[in-house]
């Protein structure tokens, strides 16, 4: 195969792997968790504090993306995303074996909210690296589709995660699921997380970072040089971001919660649609990404943005109405819409900001965009629909989205030849260093 090949195969299973990871807490917290851990609670209070524990892994990412963003300009991409799988594979493992309420008390859910931090650093450090391992081997003209491979990921993880609990929830009781079954999810990752490693210790790292290594380019203080010359780069990333991850969170996490307790739908049914959803992502992700590099990057997410904004309007009425058939079509024509929006934006990030730069403020762009969207959005879109209604969470929702639109207007245009002109003026130097 390929390097470059290889590269998308890598950072496409790796990161399904470690989302799959991340997937499966943000399932158990709305099906099993407020029973487990907050089992003194009401049925409202305790799903609230499950998604409190969930939210923690969006808050821990800035410390991955801090940590492990300035590592990959400094130290390389390859070595970052070997650390960062094996820390969130551990942590998943642990969540699997962790003792609940019933056995340990008040020590289960703080070691419970401990693990779940370790993931979202994990996850924090992972993205900006991943995108980068596929997108810096691949054709800088082509980025948009090579960038998508760590795209995939979201959707792959969802779905397996999604399709575990699905097979669980078909095949126990509702007392083997929460006795037990649930835990079987969290091993899984073990096996996963093996077949990651394996191919990441295969690669080497990217032609980009080794120019930048060969020509003496590379930064001491990365973080820093970000927020200092390219501050308008990391707020368009940021902004960006913000549409995509909160109706992620909805359509993925949030009515699973709103659709079994408002609607009374059943578990499974719930779990069928975002699986619906999330198979179309597979295949939508890069091809809209691929689009991107034949239209404005920016054109193509702004008109999937505005589209999620309106159409959940639609969603929530749908969703309420007690039909199968409005349930599916609201999440897998939400998830379509996510996907359009989702599958340019790891190129679009990434080229906000310089080759030396990359790394980190990709990583910057994305974690803190996580904890302002994904991390809180099951809890607001939980007490917003209490206590206001469905059109107040559908409100927050489309809030987002205009966000988004605005960090898109203040992004740039890539430039591909910057790669390029890299790559050519590091050539002679790498050549020379690979001579005995």
């Amino acid at each position: 195969m390929a390097a470059r090949g290889k590269a998308f195969v890598a950072s496409l299973s790796g990161t399904s792997l470690e989302y799959y990871d991340f997937a499966v807490y943000g399932t158990a917290s709305a099906l099993v968790f407020p029973q487990l851990f907050f089992p003194g609670s009401d049925p409202l209070t305790g799903t609230l504090l499950a998604f409190t524990t969930f939210a923690v892994g969006y808050i821990s990412r800035p410390v991955g993306g801090f940590v492990f963003g300035r590592l990959g300009d400094t130290l390389g991409r390859k070595r970052v995303l070997v650390t960062t799988l094996l820390l969130i594979g551990f942590a998943t493992v642990l969540i699997g074996l962790l003792p609940t309420y019933e056995t340990i008390g008040v020590t289960a859910p703080i070691v419970l909210v401990l693990l779940r931090f370790a993931q979202g650093v994990g996850v924090g450090g992972e993205w900006g690296s991943a995108v980068l391992l596929s997108g810096e081997f691949g054709d800088p003209r082509r980025r948009g589709f090579w960038s998508s491979a760590a795209q995939i990921g979201p959707p792959a993880g969802n779905l397996l995660a999604n399709g575990v609990f699905a097979v669980l929830a078909a095949t126990l009781t509702s007392d083997q699921l929460l006795d037990w079954g649930w835990r079987v999810a969290f091993l899984l990752s073990a096996l996963l997380v093996a077949f990651g490693l394996w191919i990441r210790l295969t690669l080497e790292d990217t032609p980009v970072f080794r120019a930048l290594q060969a020509s003496g380019e590379t930064s001491a203080a990365p973080i820093r040089e970000v927020v200092r010359t390219q501050p308008r780069g990391l707020v368009a990333a940021i902004l960006s971001r913000l549409g995509p991850d909160v109706s992620y969170s909805l359509l993925t996490v949030y009515v699973l919660t709103y659709a079994t307790r408002t609607a009374g739908f059943e578990r499974a049914q719930v779990l069928s649609a975002v699986l619906m959803g999330s198979a179309l992502q597979l295949g939508l992700v890069p091809a809209f990404g691929a689009l991107s590099d034949r239209i404005n990057r920016r054109l193509v997410s702004a008109f999937a943005v505005v589209g999620a904004g309106i159409w959940v309007f639609v969603l929530f009425p749908a969703v309420a109405s007690g039909s199968f058939g409005l349930l599916v079509l609201g999440v897998v024509v939400g998830l379509v819409l996510h996907a359009a929006a989702y599958g340019p934006q790891a190129a679009f990030i990434t080229e906000q900001f310089s080759p030396r730069l990359r790394s980190s403020g990709s990583s910057l762009g994305y974690t803190v965009a996580g904890v302002l969207g994904g991390a809180v959005a099951p809890l607001l879109l939980t007490s917003l629909q209490a206590d206001l209604g469905w059109a107040a969470a559908a409100g927050y929702v489309a809030l987002a989205c205009v966000l988004s639109v605005v960090g898109l207007a203040l992004g740039r245009n890539y430039d591909p030849r910057e790669d390029e002109e890299l790559a050519a003026a590091a050539a002679p130097a790498e050549a020379a260093a690979d001579r005995p």
